[in-house]
């Protein structure tokens, strides 16, 4: 899996651009660009509900992006982020192998674990042990998101276990984790959507996902 460019919804709502178009629309506008459906949770969760951000190939197709809900993830370590309650779920477009938009390279097909490699270092991002020291972030960084590679390449492993949730009502089976920072899932909704999810202080087993009709009332 190769993504080359990020558009980010931690702008600020209602900035405008060197370009003039406001930084929440074009946020939208790159959701709005996917050809495969957005999930989220379903309507069992009344909490907040954001955009985070798509990932693009290098002919700038969306191939993935994220859904928050509950609480804004923030580090671990910072005062309360241990109180945090919180669900991303990742919507990633299945392909195969194939090659890049400039003919120069091959991209790797996207999988189960693929969408479980994205919920995991998803999960890393916000995360950093309180008695880390500041200068070993970047190092027990770049170790775990090694680990969590590995794993989701490995989803038959004992690492994880399966729990069946449901997708648009109907039970789908996920691989399932959890570590000392939250959980991690991944599983493989219809239309050809790969579903990746990381929390942290709401329980997975209880929650469901279902197709987002209109991503726009998210911005």
């Amino acid at each position: 899996m190769e993504t080359t460019s990020r558009v980010g919804a931690e702008d600020v709502p209602g900035t405008v651009t060197a370009e003039g178009a406001p930084t929440a629309r074009r946020t939208v506008d790159g959701y709005l660009a996917a050809t495969f459906p957005w999930y989220g949770l379903d309507e069992a969760f009344t909490g907040p509900r954001r955009l985070m951000q798509v990932g693009t190939t290098a002919d700038g197709t969306v191939q993935h992006g994220s859904i928050g809900h509950g609480d804004e993830p923030s580090v671990r370590a910072e005062a309360g982020a241990e109180k945090q309650r919180f669900a991303v779920v990742v919507s990633m477009a299945s392909s195969p192998v194939r090659r890049s938009g400039d003919g120069t390279g091959v991209l790797d097909a996207t999988t189960v674990s693929s969408a479980a490699w994205l919920a995991g270092s998803g999960l890393l991002s916000c995360t950093w042990p309180p008695q880390l020291d500041h200068a070993l972030r970047d190092d027990w960084l770049d170790q775990q998101t090694e680990t969590a590679f590995e794993l989701a390449d490995d989803l038959e492993g004992p690492a994880w276990s399966v729990l069946s949730l449901p997708v648009d009502g109907v039970p789908v089976p996920f691989h399932y984790r959890e570590s000392e920072f939250g959980w991690v899932l991944a599983g493989s909704a219809r239309g050809g959507v790969h579903i990746g999810a990381y929390g942290r202080g709401m329980s997975a087993y209880g929650l469901g996902f279902s197709v987002i009709d209109d991503i726009t009332t998210y911005a």
